[in-house]
């Protein structure tokens, strides 16, 4: 199976290759048959990937330990569907991952436009064959998934515990999803400025993958958050970790050129900005995988480190692509993206989308320079020095106040130019409604707050109702011109324009977000405390009681995968019943030979399960890290009794027997004798929203990528012009 995997890599490299010289050849040429075995190349490609991505699937699924990727990312004692997932948690089959993404997306898009762009596809086909032909030659050169060992151990590494969340099954293959997409209007983009054909319909046509791409980098990213908020026990969402910041770079690029590319359809205005936008937006997906699989930064998510090749080669890449998209847009930008209209008035929609990418422009330098300040400082001063939450804070923070903002005023902006008596009819509602909020804000100022948060309450309830108001009006309106009812109205509304009112849902979402995070942020309560059985702590009104311990050992497969040491939690207020919550810590055995038989299950890996209590005004949370020093005499005892059992020839039938009941031995003594363990305890307000206001966001998405019927109508109708003028010709 490994030589076939192996094969089909070599095979996939080699119509990689020539699908982008064909594709190159038969553009400049003009020869049609070229193009086609191009087109052809990038489907043999995806077919090709899909078999290797296959037979790596099933080789971790069958717990494969010849192959080396396996015996290192998985073990028998994971549960089949992580076994599923390790894949992508290895650097060589996240590169697999990447390659079978791009290629399909890719595929797709490609039968899709046929017969659309017939001079901008080719480069663009050859751009996507191009990176496709990196991804297969870094396997095969430094990572391929399919190299193996003669003899196969009994017995894999495992996956990483911090992985083993449900998140984690999906996380990664909705960032590389997002940054697979986008690197298809990029492509079209490399393309459209290599013929100089730089008008609003490549945009057009690449506009859903845009779309879907912020949309999956977007839900990536949030899932990211939620893993970080259940499984790493620090009790936030986001830490500004360079492998979150790779994330964020392309999707805040991607937000803005969605934005920008509005104008330029409409005006023709802003092409040197939004060619600008979407090749860096690419680039930068690129460096977002190269963060994350490198090992260049330090990050808790960089869960792959090795191979220093991969960096060099990931950084020959990022160079390439700079300087030719620097070359490309320099060299244009006097005839071909020059612009066909001005800036009428600062007054106008055009103005507020400008102000607006220039706030995403200027978070996204915050970021980047933040993200790369360690090489930074180690290149000018030798030594690398990290910048922490509150410098990221202190500059991004008054940016998303002014986006969250723009974000309400531009939709309700006239084009070109309004007055402000106009304006204000649009905004008058939306801003008594916000006054009222900051009068609220004052009147309760909160001791902890921070003026930023009760800002952002201002600001995104203004955002909010403008956007209601909006999505009302609309529907009202077409209420008065059909006769239909409320929900049927708003339904025909978004369907008859979607971009427009599918951006009001996002809007709506992000302010609730941003919401979220500002009240979670600046009003959470954390208190840290030691606790014996019987004792309590008390936060934001609440009591915490340690009831009782729990200790249990869990198994996969007949095998120990892991000790479970932990509590019961009794929350009340006032005296009253609230919930039990059950924070614990697993233990994962050791794979190291140097250890004994019972200490192996102590010095391996742990992760931290949380106890929480959700709701809309607030979350009880916390996290447990047991004190198992009391144990480890007794755990030392134990590996001397079995080292001396196994001098004296202890079959392995007898040994696992007797390591069972050890094991069992120690829960039950920990349940029994348990010593005080120390707890992260919680209160955080409204971080529900932060969920709700994603799913918000990730509703509006859809509603706008969604195809109108409309559009697929002229899709049909194009084909079938462009097949009645092939058919003419060869008549």
């Amino acid at each position: 199976m490994a030589t076939i995997g192996q094969a089909c890599l070599v095979f996939s490299l080699g119509f990689a290759i020539y699908g982008a010289g064909a594709s190159l050849v038969g553009a400049r040429t003009g020869r049609e048959a070229l193009v086609r075995s191009g087109r052809r190349s990038l489907y043999l490609l995806f077919a090709l990937t899909v078999i290797a991505f296959l037979i790596t699937e099933f080789a971790f699924f069958t717990s494969d330990f010849s192959f080396t990727v396996v015996a290192t990312h998985s073990s028998t004692t994971t549960p089949w569907y992580y076994r599923i997932a390790a894949m992508w948690s290895s650097q060589q089959g996240s590169l697999m991952l990447w390659l079978t993404l791009l290629a399909g997306w890719s595929s797709l898009c490609v039968v899709l436009l046929r017969g659309r762009l017939r001079d901008v596809a080719p480069y663009a086909v050859a751009v996507l064959l191009g990176l496709g032909a990196f991804f297969t030659a870094v396997m095969l050169f430094s990572a391929s998934p399919f190299t193996t060992v003669a003899v196969a151990p009994v017995e894999g590494s495992g996956l990483n515990p911090l992985l083993r969340h449900p998140s984690m099954m999906i996380h990664p293959i909705m960032l590389y999803s997002g940054y697979t997409l986008f690197a298809i209007p990029f492509a079209f983009a490399i393309g459209a400025l290599i013929v100089r054909r730089v008008d609003a319909e490549w945009l057009r046509a690449t506009r859903v993958y845009s779309l879907a791409a912020w949309l999956a980098l977007g839900t990536g990213i949030i899932l990211g958050a939620r893993w970080s908020y259940a499984e790493l026990g620090w009790g936030g969402y986001w830490a500004w970790d360079p492998v979150e910041n790779a994330a964020l770079l392309p999707w805040l690029t991607g937000t803005a050129f969605l934005h920008s590319v509005k104008i330029q359809e409409r005006r023709g205005m802003m092409k040197i900005w939004n060619a600008s936008l979407v090749l860096a937006t690419g680039t930068l997906a690129i460096l977002g995988t190269f963060l994350v699989r490198s090992g260049i930064l330090d990050s808790i998510h960089a869960f792959v480190q090795e191979g220093n090749m991969v960096a060099w080669f990931f950084t020959a890449l990022i160079v390439a692509m700079v300087a030719g998209s620097v070359y490309l847009v320099i060299t244009r930008r006097d005839n071909a993206l020059r612009s066909e209209s001005r800036l009428d008035s600062l007054l106008s929609r055009e103005s507020a989308f400008l102000g607006n990418n220039l706030v995403l422009v200027a978070i996204t330098f915050v970021v980047l320079w933040g993200t790369f300040f360690p090489l930074i400082s180690e290149a000018l001063t030798s030594q690398k020095e990290a910048v922490g939450p509150p410098w990221f804070d202190q500059y991004t923070v008054p940016l998303v106040l002014i986006l969250v903002l723009l974000s309400g005023i531009g939709p309700v902006i006239a084009w070109r130019k309004t007055s402000w008596s106009r304006l204000w009819r649009s905004m008058r509602l939306p801003a008594i409604l916000a006054l009222l909020v900051a009068i609220g804000c004052v009147i309760w100022e909160p001791a902890n707050g921070d003026v930023s948060a009760l800002v952002m309450f201002v600001v995104g309830a203004f955002a909010i109702t403008i956007s209601l108001q909006e999505l009302w009006r609309g529907t009202r309106a077409r209420q008065a011109m059909t006769g239909e009812g409320p929900l049927a109205a708003f339904r025909l509304l978004l369907a008859r324009n979607r971009a427009r009112y599918g951006g009001f849902i996002i809007h709506i979402g992000v302010a609730t977000l941003f919401i979220g995070i500002a009240a979670s942020s600046s009003f959470q309560n954390v208190r840290d405390v030691r606790l014996g059985v019987g004792e309590q702590t008390t936060l934001s009104g609440y009591s915490f009681t340690y009831q009782k311990p729990v200790a249990k050992i869990e198994t996969q497969g007949g095998k120990l995968e892991r000790i479970t040491l932990g509590s019961q939690i009794r929350v009340s207020k006032d005296g009253k019943f609230v919930s039990n919550l059950y924070p614990n810590r697993g233990y994962y055995p050791s794979s190291s030979p140097m250890l004994g038989a019972v200490s192996t299950y102590f010095a391996g890996e742990s992760t931290s399960e949380i106890g929480l209590k959700a709701g809309a005004i607030k979350d009880l949370w916390i996290a447990e890290t047991p004190d198992i020093s009391s144990l480890m005499p007794v755990v030392r005892r134990g590996d001397a009794v079995f080292e001396k059992a196994s001098s004296q020839g202890l079959e392995p039938e007898a040994r696992s027997v007797f390591l069972a009941a050890a094991l069992n031995g120690l829960t039950t003594r920990y349940r029994e004798s348990p010593p005080p363990a120390q707890f992260r305890v919680i209160v955080s307000p409204m971080v529900f929203w932060i969920w709700i206001g994603s799913l918000i966001v990730f509703i509006g998405g859809l509603v706008a990528a969604w195809p109108s019927v409309g559009a697929v109508r002229d899709r049909v109708r194009a084909r079938q012009a462009v097949r009645v003028a092939q058919d003419l010709g060869r008549a």
